[in-house]
Formats: C-alpha cells, sequence, structure tokens
C-alpha cells in the first residue's frame, strides 16, 4: 500500500545542499527521492544525520549528472548502484532504484529499475523504507507510516527471510528498537531472531561491534538488553555472562551525573566482571587498543568504596588517570550492595575526584638517588618505585622536606640492600 504524509517543517530538505542534489536528480525524466534513516528521524523529530537519496537514475547517469554540477563523484559501490557525492565537503549515498534477484547471505545479485515499491521492498525495517520528495512528501509502500505512529520496528515481509539475507539485522532490530520503539519488541520479529541466533556467530567482529556500540547507548537500551538477555541473543553476542542489572544501573548513575552515555564504559558494565571478561570481549569485538585498556582497568572494581578514604581515592586516581577512574568508580558503583549504593552522596564526590583534585608529577628522579650514592642499575630502578610507592602511601606530599625524607629513607634501604 503507498501512503503519503508531509514534511513540512523539513528546511535540511528543502534548503542547502540536498536540495542541491535533488534539483539535479529530479527532473529530466529521472526521480530522486531522500530515503531511510532522515525520513524516519524527520517523522520521529529527531536530529537528522546522515541523508541517503535513491533514484531511478543508473549510476554512469548520476555521476554524469553530479560532476556536471560541479560536484565530486566517488564510485563507493557503484557496482550495487552506490555513488558518494561529495557537495561542500559533505558527502551523500545516492543509491539506484534496485531490487534483488538472487541473494547469497549479506551479499545480493541485484538489478537496477525504476519501481520504488521493489525497492522498499528489500530493506530491512518498514521505518527504514519510507522515502521522501524534494517538496516534502512522504512515500510509504510497507506500512512504516503505521509503524511510526506505533513506535514499533518490524521486519519488511518475512522476517526469516529477511534475517537470512544478513544476520546483521538480528542486532539492527534490537538497536532500532531501543532507538525508536516503546512497548515490547514485535513479537514475529523477535521470534524469528530467537530462531536464527546461531547465525550471529557467522559476522565479522568488526560487523558486531559496530551494531553493539550503537545499541549500548540507545535511550531504552537496558530495557532491550533483558529482552536480549532473557531471549538467549544476548549471551551468544557477548560469549559469556551478561550482567544487565549492572549495565541498568551505570546508566542511571550517569544519568544522575549528568554524563553523556558511554559505549565502552557500559559495555564494561554489561560485560566485564574480571581481567578475563575484558580479555574476551576485546577480541570477539575487536576492540582498539584504547577500548580495551579501558575495560582491562575495570578489574579490581570490587575494591572500590567511598568509605576507604581520600588516599586510596588519590592513589587510584593517580594509577588509572581520569577516565579509567571514573569508568571504575561508577561500575563499582553500579555493583554495590544496597545499602552501600544508597549512599548518592559519598559516589557522587567520588566520582567527581577528578575535577576537585589533579594527579601531581613524581617529584623525584634518578639523579636523587645517585646524589644519595644509590648506583646505577637494578638497584636506582627499585629505589625509584619504593619512593614513588612512598610517595603514594602519604597521600602525594608536595613540601620538599616531606619529598626529601622519602627519598633520604629510601635511598638508606636502597643501598644496605646491596
Amino acid at each position: 500500500m503507498s501512503g503519503a504524509a508531509p514534511l513540512s517543517d523539513a528546511a535540511w530538505l528543502k534548503h542547502g545542499a540536498v536540495a542541491r542534489l535533488l534539483a539535479v536528480l529530479d527532473r529530466d525524466g529521472e526521480e530522486a527521492r531522500v530515503v531511510g534513516g532522515a525520513v524516519r528521524n524527520a517523522l520521529l523529530h529527531l536530529p537528522v544525520g546522515e541523508v541517503d537519496v535513491a533514484t531511478s537514475a543508473v549510476p554512469q547517469e548520476v555521476v554524469r549528472r553530479v560532476k556536471a554540477a560541479g560536484w565530486k563523484a566517488v564510485p563507493t559501490g557503484i557496482d550495487h548502484g552506490t555513488v558518494t557525492v561529495v557537495i561542500d565537503k559533505h558527502p551523500f549515498e545516492v543509491t539506484t532504484l534496485r531490487q534483488d534477484v538472487e541473494t547469497f547471505g549479506r551479499k545480493a545479485r541485484v538489478e537496477f529499475g525504476r519501481d520504488w515499491v521493489a525497492d522498499a521492498q528489500r530493506r530491512d525495517f518498514t521505518i527504514n523504507a519510507l522515502s521522501a520528495s524534494a517538496t516534502g512528501q512522504v512515500f510509504d509502500h510497507v506500512g512504516g507510516l503505521d509503524d511510526i505512529a506505533a513506535r514499533r520496528v518490524r521486519f519488511i515481509g518475512d522476517p526469516a527471510q529477511r534475517i537470512a539475507e544478513d544476520y546483521l539485522r538480528i542486532l539492527r532490530f534490537f538497536r532500532f528498537h531501543a532507538y525508536f520503539a516503546s512497548g515490547a519488541p514485535d513479537a514475529a520479529g523477535l521470534a524469528a531472531c530467537i530462531r536464527a541466533r546461531a547465525g550471529l556467530d557467522q559476522l565479522s567482529r568488526e560487523r558486531v561491534r559496530m551494531e553493539l556500540v550503537k545499541l549500548v547507548v540507545a535511550p531504552r537500551a537496558a530495557a532491550t538488553l533483558w529482552v536480549m538477555a532473557d531471549s538467549g541473543i544476548l549471551g551468544t553476542v557477548l560469549g559469556g555472562v551478561a550482567y544487565v542489572s549492572s549495565f541498568e544501573k551505570l546508566a542511571a548513575c550517569e544519568a544522575a551525573m549528568g554524563f553523556e552515555p558511554d559505549a565502552v564504559r557500559r559495555l564494561g558494565a554489561l560485560g566485564v566482571a574480571v581481567r578475563e571478561d575484558a580479555e574476551r570481549l576485546a577480541e570477539r569485538l575487536r576492540l582498539s587498543n584504547a577500548e580495551a585498556q579501558r575495560l582491562f582497568a575495570l578489574d579490581g572494581w570490587w575494591r572500590v568504596a567511598p568509605a576507604a578514604g581520600e588516599q586510596p581515592a588519590h592513589a587510584l586516581l593517580y594509577r588509572l588517570g581520569p577516565q579509567s577512574f571514573v569508568d571504575r568508580v561508577l561500575v563499582a558503583w553500579s555493583r554495590a550492595p544496597a545499602e552501600a549504593a544508597d549512599d548518592d552522596a559519598a559516589w557522587r564526590a567520588l566520582t567527581t575526584l577528578p575535577q576537585r583534585w589533579t594527579s601531581p608529577v613524581f617529584p623525584l628522579k634518578s639523579a636523587d638517588f645517585l646524589r644519595r650514592g644509590v648506583p646505577k642499575g637494578p638497584a636506582l630502578g627499585a629505589a625509584l618505585r619504593a619512593a614513588e610507592q612512598a610517595w603514594i602511601a602519604a597521600d602525594f606530599p608536595a613540601a620538599r622536606d616531606a619529598v626529601d625524607a622519602i627519598a633520604d629513607r629510601t635511598a638508606q634501604s636502597a643501598k644496605a640492600a646491596l
């Protein structure tokens, strides 16, 4: 069925680069519309990010028109009909209308065409298959407008078939639900995802990571993760135990502190209890070195407590740095016993320590110990390490006499051990 609804206030559609691109492609016997997420977000009154365009023009004609307009055309996926058009340094994906002739998992043999209905029917979810003309008219060929109104994510056609075409659509089903839906997931879609969950093992780690890091920062991530855990899908993705209660509490703590949702921190709350968990996730999701180090730094979260006092907190901040310190404190807060977790003022104070206290630089150098008679070699390195530990234990004294006293004691011990 085809329906229509206006985008009356879409300035991004009617002015600027998008309007100029449509003006070039939507004429002389060819039609062009904005498709997908931009239309969905506009209808939901959410920010519009990337804008994709579909057109009846074949790729070679798209390239010809784009170059004639003085813009750059990059053949990023020209075999499948996609040309990236760069206007004022902003990229737009322009794809020729197509239909699947034969599918091979994620890959498909396609034919170009002029049928907007067939093009919509090959997409994943109804809310992603809407298109809008340059005048703001929205076209719906698969029931997407009703699903937008109902805040429902629903596969187009047979969910099992859509999933078999690309198993990543299981994770996309949950991600879009966490962002755009309300209530329980579509029953038919959920059932199909559960039946096909073993197919997730066929996906590349990079693609799984891409979806998961988006899902965990979604507005309804916690509720969605509970569904995924109950259905056996989350354990398949993580390869281990999922701590959804910890995730839910950490998200609440982030909100209470005024922090933006942080994907790596939330992954840690969801899947890391000990170092081995962090190592597994880092490998399983192909995390960057920096992301992996943040997960590794969560090990020992159970030793964090506001009641321990300032010195242990200063020492931890000195060792971890501000970001990993906040990560570990928030994870500890999310898993604290009820009587400790409810002391919000103390946990808030601990979380904000990096805003109130800056870790100082260790004031002693090798020369300080050479002057005190410690020879070069292993003894010198050991003396430096011991002095730093003593300085940390004394809560980072800055006074010169206190620092010299630490150096004197450590040097004496080092020489006595020779």
